[in-house]
């Protein structure tokens, strides 16, 4: 599936109402079900999920593709990395 940014997404998940560290545990949970190379769009409401996303992209080797806000609602491309 396509979004509307134009980046083919494999997996999406919903953490709106979860504050941190969940989104970021959620992503981490499902990036582990995906194969090196797909896309995970994540949204979610927790402000603090930019730093988290941020950091846990250059740690971890994943790339961060886009991230995105508006109004309070952030969303995050995350591609895996090919070797985790």
């Amino acid at each position: 599936m396509v979004d509307s940014q134009g980046i083919t997404v494999d997996a999406r998940l919903d953490a709106t109402g979860l504050n941190c560290p969940l989104p970021l545990l959620k992503a981490k949970m499902e990036l582990a079900r995906l194969t090196p190379g797909q896309v995970l769009e994540v949204t979610a409401t927790d402000g603090g999920s930019q730093r988290d996303f941020r950091a846990f992209a250059r740690l971890s080797g994943h790339a961060l593709l886009r991230e995105d806000s508006d109004a309070g609602l952030y969303r995050y491309w995350l591609k895996k990395a090919e070797s985790v």
